[in-house]
């Protein structure tokens, strides 16, 4: 039977969740794996505008994915974001990929939705170049953030859209026989950074496109999602000014309304004037305790919890709090935010027939979390409850009367089920469906107030050997750094290998693509940065010179740092400077790729192992290495509010950064015979 693509249909979801389930490289992995009935539903929640399935010989080797938001992210006016775009292995490298790219486009120009939105890890080069060379863009962050993707746009169906009407006879005949987009794009570079040229104060992308013997060149307002100018040249060089036909809708620009704030006791609100964000912060914690995302009265058009696109919006201060009222055609939703002394109320009025859910994300990054069920577990991803961030249907539903609670840093968040559905999709992100009760009002109250933490757990004076075995010697030590590697790349402690490089190459691990230092230092955005979180540790362009006595600094950021022997131990200090931005201390411990850990948590230490996580945040850790020796790693100064650990679970093995927001930090990193005493 020949290869064959075709729209979804009824019965193919558990033919589609097997295939997923099958391959380590799925770009939608949940632990555990997911359902066919999880994976039907994912597709009714995300609004799919089209959803494609490759068949080979009556078995699924593909599909492809159009969706008006993920969970993550919503789509603006004219957008799809393409999603769950996989083909089996053995169809790799031929023509499926391209095939199922170019149907999925040509959809979306019959649509009128003419914007392709899509992420991809930087680190699968294969997917990248892909991407790369069928016209995708980036316009904003080039990086990736926390989910460990970048985001790319394609504009290609814009372009042909907006200048059909102009083209000629010619060159819509060599329009007609478009094959792949891989061959009319001119090709671009791999490189992650921005594509965007600013022009008269807007920003653009420009696309050189060619249509058999004919050249178009068009560049595109990425802002207003609408092609600025476009010029076709002839076979012959003649060139003419095409005439451009706006776009079948309209993008809501961001009006600069200014957010509205209020506190009440030791807790601020915030509400975002733009999309309607709630934003809770209290004395002493850095970054959010909560933010909640606003339903909106049209249930098509749910705000991620990555991304809310604006919205028309009023708002009214009322007593304790804010109203906050979205009208669209006749259907209103009126939200009122109050802060009133345990915690915060939302309550949600509507009139129409539905509204969109709710995602929240609770701010704690240490302490402990105790799930429906009443187990403990230290706050982080993957632990005490499914991960489903990729597949939101995937997630845990919590039992009517149950309560969610996290503690830690002095702070408790609790969330009680019973006041409409409550939805874990990971540890510390939950889906709130408003329930309207009999008098039309939906309330959805989060506690939040001060908690009595453990009594901290008090390290040891640095190098005197947490458990009786101290670090090795300067003499028995061996520590190269490289400018070239922009970091070190030996780290020996007498027998005991510490650190994974594979310098002088370049490798892929976990999100970053570019590794090849065993410990290096970045800046990065926050890590409560909610449309993107902490990076990955890729390095900004421009060299690194050497400083004595090991040590590198990269003049063009002014970012440097050091290594200095303290007690049995290596102290690392990084000077990042006031940027605005974070400092984070990378390493990469020469570690099996499930490994013990032991780590300290707001107070209390736990014992797990990096298979548990995806990613989990410490005041202090230990990971065993390879040699059977543990690498201790913690802030020089325990106290600092500023200074704690991200632990990342890959499939290349841990990845640990020491994240900070001072200007100055310090860490220190010993190996022992043994972890972090419980």
């Amino acid at each position: 039977m020949a290869l064959t693509i075709r729209p979804y249909e009824e019965g193919d979801a558990p033919a589609i969740a097997e295939l997923y389930n099958r391959h380590r490289d799925s770009p939608n992995p949940v632990a555990g794996g997911i359902t066919g009935a999880e994976l039907a539903r994912e597709l009714v929640e995300r609004e799919t505008a089209a959803f494609l399935v490759a068949v080979d010989d009556e078995r699924l080797v593909g599909t492809f994915g159009l969706f008006h938001h993920t969970g993550r992210r919503s789509a603006r006016a004219g957008e799809l974001i393409a999603d769950m775009f996989f083909v089996h292995p053995a169809h790799r490298g031929g023509v499926l990929t391209g095939r199922l790219f170019t149907e999925a486009v040509e959809w979306m120009m019959r649509s009128g939705c003419l914007v392709l939105r899509l992420t991809v890890n930087p680190a699968n080069t294969v997917a990248f170049r892909l991407y790369r060379r069928v016209g995708c863009v980036s316009v904003g962050r080039a990086v990736p953030g926390e989910d460990g993707n970048v985001e790319l746009y394609n504009y290609i169906p814009l372009v042909l859209r907006s200048v059909f009407a102009d083209l000629g006879e010619g060159a819509t005949a060599a329009l007609g026989g478009l094959t792949s987009f891989a061959s009319v794009t001119e090709a671009r570079d791999d490189e992650l950074r921005s594509d965007v040229t600013v022009v008269d104060g807007v920003r653009t992308v420009g696309y050189a496109l060619a249509l058999g013997g004919f050249r178009l060149d068009a560049t595109v307002d990425v802002d207003r999602g609408a092609v600025r100018e476009a010029r076709l040249t002839g076979p012959g060089g003649e060139a003419r000014e095409l005439r451009i036909t706006r776009p079948p809708y309209e993008v809501r620009e961001a009006r600069g309304a200014a957010p509205y704030r209020f506190t009440r006791g030791g807790l601020t609100c915030e509400v975002d004037g733009e999309d309607g964000t709630v934003r809770v912060t209290a004395d002493g914690h850095h970054g959010p305790v909560l933010v909640s995302t606003w339903p909106s009265c049209r249930a098509d058009r749910p705000a991620g919890w990555r991304e809310g696109e604006p919205r028309d919006l009023v708002l009214e201060p009322v007593a304790g709090g804010v109203r906050v009222t979205e009208r669209h055609g006749g259907d209103t939703v009126t939200g009122t935010v109050t802060l009133d002394g345990t915690g915060l109320l939302q309550e949600f009025t509507r009139t129409g027939a539905a509204t969109g859910r709710i995602f929240q994300t609770v701010g704690l990054r240490q302490g402990v979390f105790t799930g429906p069920d009443g187990t403990e577990s230290p706050i982080g991803l993957g632990l005490g409850v499914r991960d489903a961030s990729e597949v939101v249907a995937a997630s845990r539903p919590v039992p009517p009367g149950g309560v969610l609670a996290w503690r830690g840093s002095g702070l408790r968040v609790g969330v009680p089920a019973g006041e409409g559905p409550v939805r874990l999709v990971h540890a510390t992100l939950l889906e709130r469906d408003p329930g309207f009760g009999a008098d039309g009002t939906a309330r959805l109250r989060t506690g939040i107030g001060p908690y009595e933490p453990y009594e901290p757990y008090e390290p040891e004076a640095p190098g005197t050997g947490i458990t009786g075995a101290t670090g090795a010697t300067g003499a028995d030590r061996r520590l190269e750094v490289s400018a070239r590697a922009g970091g070190v790349t030996v780290w020996r402690e007498g027998a005991t290998r510490v650190l994974r490089s594979p310098y002088p190459r370049t490798r892929s691990y976990g999100h970053h693509p570019r590794w090849s230092a065993g410990l290096w230092a970045t800046r990065e955005n926050s890590r409560h940065d909610r449309a993107a979180g902490l990076g990955w540790g890729l390095p900004a362009p421009g060299a690194w010179e050497h400083k004595e006595p090991l040590g590198l600094y990269a003049p063009g950021t002014g970012l440097g740092w050091d290594v200095t022997e303290e007690g049995g131990g290596v102290r690392v200090a990084v000077r990042a400077g006031g940027t605005g931005r974070e400092s984070v201390l990378w390493l990469t411990p020469y570690a099996p790729v499930v490994t013990p850990v032991v780590l300290e948590s707001a107070g209390r230490v736990w014992e797990t192992a990096s298979g548990d996580f995806r990613q989990v945040w410490a005041r202090r850790a230990s990971v065993r290495l390879s040699g059977g020796r543990w690498l201790h790693c913690g802030p020089a100064a325990p106290g600092s509010p500023d200074d704690e650990l991200v632990l990342r679970a890959t499939p290349s093995g841990l990845l640990v950064g020491g994240v900070s927001a001072a200007p100055e930090s310090a860490w220190l990193l010993s190996v022992h015979d043994g972890p972090l005493p419980s």
